[in-house]
């Protein structure tokens, strides 16, 4: 078994944390969480990203990428989420929902149109598959359908807790295709709708107290046009399209907290350091250094899942249980992880002039987004042969 990074994984590590330190970390995280209007990375910093070169790690050489690996995908990611959860998933939403989905389900017009703007930075993503009326439940909860009409679907029908689909070019949509299908999952179609120039979508940002820097967005479809020629993998399969990007949604969400988890570790070391009471350093004090000490081994641990998922999925090896199992450990170490940085930092810890509230309050959303943790064990027990439990 072999733990290492490539030499080039190790250079990409290195300039991530460096531009992370440089122009995300502090000053900008704070400014984005704390401004209400902004809810997604500003021009001026995508640019910066996009100059960086990461939107190209995800797209293979031909289409323009740089052919970067799933364990390239964590590193960015786990980066990105040390100075900033919001910055991470504004990132990601376009890699993951837009370039992985494409390259696992998407046939080659589609490629050779999407992959190459992607890698330019030139066009952002957001998947829409929550509805009102359910969140893990998406078989029994979709109602939105879409008809065809022509060379076009028309879609009608309302989505929920959408990430950041108010900046999106595009929207990865899971839609009801076949009311009459016998089988629920043989019923839906996943489709990449345009959002520009479409008058039946209307997108509304709605307000939160965790990751303000990235949107949670209700989408009204009323009549809103696609073209068919978007339709992503077969008519009525999209259920098992969308399948095939869980894995990789899950892994990414644990990066993204052991990012976050490695911020707030990294956060309470330094001010035990430099906090004294008593007369000395708090992190003199055993309980302090049970805090530090705890969050360091859970983090151990939640990376080496992470990585371990990771490295299946980019072998073509069964990963949905470790897949799983990396986000539920993760989220939850980086909530954690957040709860003691409070303790450490007590009454300062609360105040905006710290970042470790924003860990908190940011940590406490993953525990149940893309999919609540409940479900996450449900799934891992099913795993071993046990019964659904709903």
């Amino acid at each position: 078994m072999d733990f290492g990074f490539t030499e080039e994984q190790k250079l990409l590590r290195d300039s991530m944390r460096e531009f992370v330190n440089k122009e995300i970390k502090g000053e900008y995280a704070r400014d984005l969480d704390e401004d209400p209007l902004k809810m997604f990375i500003d021009d001026s910093m995508w640019n910066k990203i996009r100059d960086l070169g990461v939107f190209a790690s995800s797209v293979p050489e031909e289409y323009g990428g740089l052919g970067g690996t799933i364990i390239d995908d964590v590193i960015i990611t786990e980066e990105f989420a040390r100075g900033s959860v919001a910055v991470a998933m504004s990132f990601g939403a376009t890699t993951g929902f837009g370039a992985r989905s494409i390259l696992f389900c998407g046939n080659d017009e589609q490629k050779k149109y999407f992959l190459p703007k992607i890698a330019r930075g030139e066009i952002k993503f957001a998947m829409a598959v929550t509805e009102p009326g359910g969140g893990t439940d998406i078989l029994g909860a979709l109602r939105t359908f879409a008809r065809r009409d022509g060379d076009n679907f028309i879609v009608n029908g309302q989505k929920i807790f959408i990430t950041n689909a108010h900046k999106a070019d595009y929207l990865l949509t899971l839609v009801k295709t076949d009311e009459k299908a016998s089988k629920k999952a043989k019923s839906l179609s996943l489709f990449l709708i345009p959002v520009r120039d479409n008058p039946g979508i209307e997108i509304v940002p709605l307000k939160k107290f965790t990751i303000k820097g990235a949107s949670a967005c209700e989408i009204f479809f009323d009549n809103a046009t696609v073209p068919a020629k978007n339709l992503l993998g077969e008519l009525h399969s999209g259920w098992y399209e969308l399948l095939k990007t869980l894995n990789h949604e899950r892994i990414m969400v644990a990066a993204l907290t052991n990012g976050l988890g490695q911020a707030a570790l990294e956060d309470m070391v330094d001010y035990a350091k430099k906090r004294e009471a008593f007369g000395r350093p708090i992190g003199q004090y055993q309980a302090i250094q049970h805090k530090v000490a705890d969050t360091a081994l859970e983090l151990e641990l939640a990376k080496l899942i992470t990585y371990k998922a990771a490295w299946l999925l980019e072998t073509g090896k069964p990963c949905h249980m470790e897949a799983a199992m990396a986000k539920l450990f993760s989220s939850e170490m980086a909530f954690k992880a957040g709860t003691r940085g409070l303790d450490v930092f007590a009454g300062y810890g609360v105040t905006l002039d710290y970042d470790v509230q924003r860990y908190f309050r940011d940590s406490r959303q993953c525990t149940f987004s893309p999919i609540s943790n409940e479900m996450v064990r449900n799934f891992i027990a099913e795993q071993f042969g046990l019964p659904r439990s709903y």
